[in-house]
């Protein structure tokens, strides 16, 4: 393969169903889609039918199908080649004789192979390898659970593109942030998912990303980012999400049982400075709004029973440290105070009784928010719907994948609206358990 007159833009379609993966691609591929992608996913979930069904819907575009094959070189490539598709990629993982096999097939059938470098340990030397042995171009391939820890393949990138000369294709993660960073790298072959295939204009989000491979330039972009270990874009992030997208990105997970807003509205992230204590003795969670910091989030285990042990006061105090909210395994009173100050504030129950100031328990500790863990330090996100936990050593990941599942609903809330139904764009009866 030759380095093409000007980078290449190609769409990775990694939907489950072939008719979402069809509807993004007769909105982008118009606006500037070079090459379209048959996924991975949609590959395991269509079969070779979403390449022939490409293949007759676009006519005129290459068509790439992501077979990740890591066996049978020559009977993988012969079969996408003749459903249609002009680039069948195989893992660099896979032995050389995979490899070779596929090339030849590739040859034979006049198709390019594209050799995916994903989990390969040096891919620069794996590229120069594959080169030799007749590769039409290679990937540099940063792995969607990878970019959920915050990571990117743009240094493997530089490595590989100084390492040969056949030309080098990219993906993971790119958007219009990061598309002119890419070709400056050197990149012949931009590839791009879920920065079209989320976008509620996936023709508009096209013009953007070629507008930046074109230039060079970043071209802001408001979503489809992801972050790294930076505690204020962590902070952004847990209250532009919901908790429910953060349970979604959880499987289902980290809601805290029976903790209920006290007012409509409030929304909090911070991490949490915890207080162990018993029902009524307000000292610990008192003493616990010293230790905090700036945005941090009280969180008290009360055992989940009345007398209150905390009211106004406690929160004119936090209000005082700038601190995120509270959220109590117990009672909390001043109800109608704390909803005047707009202070967020989380409760298992209400009681207008307080207990006394005994100073029992223990600060900055474990504790079991009704059967659920809270360590010092993990990420405390709440809104109208209740209370996420988010553990510390996974708030990276978490966040991104909460963006991820943020993003994805923006886009099926246009499928729905243009006239139809969660169950139709969804098509749930097809994915019902035999």
């Amino acid at each position: 393969m030759q380095q093409p007159s000007r980078p290449l833009l190609q769409l990775a379609l990694d939907e489950a169903n072939l008719a979402q993966a069809l509807r993004v691609a007769h909105e982008a591929v118009p606006a500037g889609v070079d090459l379209i992608e048959a996924g991975t996913p949609l590959i395991k979930s269509e079969g070779l039918n979403a390449v022939r069904t490409l293949r007759k819907e676009f006519p005129g575009v290459g068509i790439v199908a992501d077979m990740k094959t890591m066996d049978a070189g020559r009977m993988e490539v012969e079969m996408a080649a003749k459903a249609g598709a002009t680039h069948v990629m195989v893992l660099g993982a896979s032995s050389d004789s995979t490899v070779m096999d596929a090339i030849e097939a590739g040859r034979r059938h006049g198709v390019l192979i594209g050799i995916d470098l994903v989990g390969v340990a040096d891919p620069a030397a794996r590229a120069v390898e594959v080169a030799a042995m007749g590769a039409s171009f290679v990937s540099v391939h940063c792995p969607i659970d990878d970019q959920m820890t915050g990571k990117d393949p743009f240094e493997r990138l530089a490595r590989v593109v100084k390492a040969v000369s056949i030309p080098v294709s990219v993906a993971g993660g790119i958007n219009s942030e990061s598309a002119g960073r890419a070709v400056a790298i050197g990149a012949t072959m931009v590839v791009v998912g879920g920065a079209i295939s989320k976008a509620e204009d996936a023709a508009a989000a096209t013009r953007s990303i070629r507008e930046a491979m074109s230039t060079q330039r970043l071209v802001t972009s408001e979503h489809f980012r992801r972050i790294g270990h930076d505690d204020t874009a962590l902070r952004e992030t847990f209250l532009k999400v919901s908790t429910p997208n953060l349970s979604d990105a959880m499987h289902r997970g980290g809601a805290l049982p029976q903790i209920l807003p006290i007012s409509p509205g409030m929304r909090m992230a911070g991490k949490a400075v915890t207080a162990r204590t018993y029902p009524g003795d307000w000292a610990k969670p008192v003493l616990a709004i010293e230790q905090a910091q700036e945005g941090d989030v009280i969180v008290i285990d009360a055992c989940g029973q009345a007398p209150a042990v905390w009211g106004e006061l406690a929160t004119e105090s936090c209000l005082q440290r700038k601190l995120g909210g509270v959220v109590i395994f117990g009672a909390i009173r001043d109800v109608d105070a704390i909803r005047k100050l707009g202070f967020p504030a989380f409760a298992s129950l209400m009681s207008p009784n307080a207990g006394e100031p005994h100073g029992l328990g223990q600060l900055q500790v474990t504790v079991m928010m009704n059967g659920v863990a809270v360590s010092p330090g993990d990420w405390i996100v709440g809104d109208d719907s209740g209370v996420v936990v988010v553990p510390a050593a996974r708030a990276v990941e978490i966040a991104n994948r909460a963006m991820d599942v943020f993003e994805r609903e923006n886009r099926l809330r246009k499928e729905i609206r243009a006239a139809s139904s969660l169950a139709r764009v969804m098509e749930l009866l097809r994915w019902e358990k035999k």
